[in-house]
């Protein structure tokens, strides 16, 4: 006797169901599926309990005819493909034809559909995968999906579901992913009667509608647009949360309309606003791809919950220059909301923090490309200083400027000398009105104040030039008076010798004096009035950790280091002439908002916000 013998169809449509419906939530996801495949517009889901106990999706969708309610209980019965060449252009949000059975596997489920055209609809109710009873009856154009007693015959599925609360919050970031994805789309929630969130059709923008659900605490959302290309590129748009918004992070992944997980493009935002999110932070907000339909396989997966890119490199360099390009215009609407004055050649009221753009990815002029992440320290050999011991500018050709002088003299030590009474010019909008602390800058704006940490933004501006100067190979050294001799464990030598040309790039000059002895001959010049076995150490140690990471360490991430110690310290008191000069460089940056830590540099404070303290409101 055979061995092998084909399973029962209940039997298999649980199996089934066992990669198709994980939890409640997989049952709200795979109905609202089918609900927005039918083209409805308004869309209602109730919620009992945790959803084991009822989930009811009703739609005003095109609704079904009696046997199309009886065929939609087969597995593999579908209306969304017909052929083997439809399966690599899938444009419905479910094709499988498994999520109807497999749910009605393991539940009770009662299935309400009517066509416009037919004055009565069609009834069906199963228990357990049996059907019990067909009939006609009146009702709504559209479709009703009742699940009651989820997992009633497999107790043991049951008992791994979580807590009530987050089972209810896995169905409610369902219910937001597809208001995300389809702005248009009237939804409602509500759970024991308890309306949750009502969105009406066809009154949002994706804007909108993106503010309503990430809420008020989000701020205000950076929005992403870049135009694919050509055939193989992405279009990509959305919106991200702030840097520094207080809500938790949650990125929103949408391929032609689809949600999605992806560690490729999680990671591809994530490489966008390097240098701006603080370590332990990641981005948060909604980003949606458009690419053709042959690019991406949907067929990967039993929930269609990931997706697999037939380039993904290249589909991963244009969400890092999407993120890149909206994060240029962020700033810039920062600057002009800040210190008033617009970007040459731009139209700050495109760029403003609070536009909007249209949902499919376009842009007003050419996309914006992506630059490229530093290298592993490919530079040449960096230039020195004409004579040893000289205090040079920062940046030597026009990078912070003979403004920023005074500035950097103050992070050495040398306040500049001021004769007379000190006239100060505030730049743009702002008006100095003194320090706090020796550690903020107060600023009287239009609106209210602004509180600048000048430690933060002199780091930024620091670590801007030094990117400049690496890319171009000409970071300054300045060379020393007198050569210092260092002792190097055999650790330190090993690093030496592994990453010499990394470390000369940066503007040290090092040589081998015999034994752990290594003699120190030159420093990169921000660096130069800090002592040599302290600048050494910092770099030992940050090399040393490319031994035991994954890709060694980046440059971004050694320049960080270099400005955060060369800025002006928390604690240290500036003239207002240095103040000034500091608010006059950051009025021309290009990058200003955040540290290279992703620390915010300026905080706002609105003349409501500072009514409502004080009650005068």
């Amino acid at each position: 006797m055979s061995r092998i013998r084909i399973l029962p169809e209940n039997l298999a449509n649980q199996i089934a169901a066992g990669e198709v419906v994980e939890r409640p939530a997989s049952v709200v996801k795979e109905l609202l599926e089918n609900a927005i495949d039918a083209g409805a517009g308004q869309v209602a889901i109730q919620v009992e309990g945790d959803g084991t106990r009822l989930i009811r999706v009703l739609d005003d969708g095109s609704g079904m005819d009696q046997d199309d309610v009886l065929l939609c209980l087969e597995r593999h019965a579908t209306s969304k493909i017909t052929s083997l060449a439809e399966l690599g252009s899938i444009r419905s949000l479910g094709f499988r034809g498994e999520a109807v059975p497999s749910i009605a596997s393991v539940a009770r489920m009662r299935i309400t559909s009517r066509l416009a055209a037919q004055p009565l609809g069609t009834q069906v109710d199963l228990r357990f995968g049996r059907l019990l009873k067909v009939h006609e009856m009146g009702g709504s154009p559209g479709t009703s999906f009742e699940v009651t007693d989820l997992f009633g015959n497999v107790p043991a599925r049951k008992k791994f579901l979580k807590s009530t609360r987050t089972e209810l919050v896995h169905i409610e970031e369902v219910v937001k992913n597809y208001a995300l994805a389809r702005p248009g789309l009237g939804i409602s929630l509500s759970v024991d009667g308890r309306e949750v969130f009502r969105l009406q059709a066809g009154i949002d923008t994706p804007r909108s509608r993106a503010e309503k659900i990430f809420g008020k605490g989000a701020g205000s959302l950076v929005e992403v647009g870049r135009q694919a290309m050509d055939e193989n590129e992405p279009g990509v748009s959305g919106f991200l949360l702030p840097p520094d918004a207080p809500t938790a992070a949650r990125l929103r992944i949408f391929v032609n309309g689809r949600a999605i997980h992806d560690r490729l493009i999680a990671h591809a935002v994530g490489e966008g606003l390097q240098n701006y999110l603080m370590k332990g932070r990641g981005p948060g907000g909604v980003v949606f791809l458009a690419m053709p339909l042959t690019s991406v396989d949907v067929n990967v997966h039993p929930t269609k919950q990931e997706v697999r890119f037939h380039k993904p490199a290249v589909v991963h360099q244009a969400v890092v220059a999407a993120v890149q390009g909206a994060m240029t215009d962020y700033q810039q609407a920062l600057r002009q909301e800040i210190f008033k004055i617009p970007s040459v050649g731009q139209d700050m009221g495109q760029a403003k923090v609070t536009s909007a753009r249209a949902y499919a990815p376009v842009s007003a002029g050419p996309a914006p490309a992506a630059r490229e992440p530093l290298p592993l320290f490919e530079g040449a050999p960096p230039s020195r200083a004409s004579y040893a011991g000289e205090q040079r500018p920062v940046d030597g050709e026009g990078g912070l400027g003979h403004e920023m002088n005074c500035v950097v003299a103050a992070g050495q030590g040398q306040a500049p000398a001021v004769s007379g009474e000190e006239v100060v010019h505030s730049p743009g909008g702002l008006r100095y009105l003194g320090q706090l602390l020796d550690t903020y800058l107060l600023c009287a704006t239009e609106n209210g104040l602004l509180v600048i940490d000048q430690h933060a933004a002199h780091e930024r501006l620091l670590f801007e030039t030094l990117k400049r100067q690496f890319v171009s190979k000409k970071i300054a050294s300045q060379a020393l008076l007198f050569p210092k001799v260092i002792e190097c464990s055999l650790e330190e030598i090993q690093i030496l010798r592994q990453y010499a040309k990394e470390i000369g790039a940066l503007g040290v000059e090092i040589e081998d004096f015999g034994g752990p002895s290594q003699v120190v001959k030159a420093l990169p010049a921000v660096l130069g009035r800090f002592p040599v076995e302290e600048v050494m150490a910092g770099i030992f140690a940050r090399f040393g950790e490319a031994g035991v990471g994954k890709g060694g360490v980046r440059a971004e991430e050694v320049l960080s280091d270099m400005a955060c110690k060369a800025a002006i310290r928390a604690g240290q008191s500036l003239s207002p002439r240095e103040a000034e000069a500091l608010l006059e460089e950051m009025q021309r940056a290009e990058v200003f908002s955040h540290c290279p830590h992703g620390r915010p540099v300026a905080k706002s404070f609105a003349a409501h916000e500072l009514k409502k303290w004080f009650y005068r409101g």
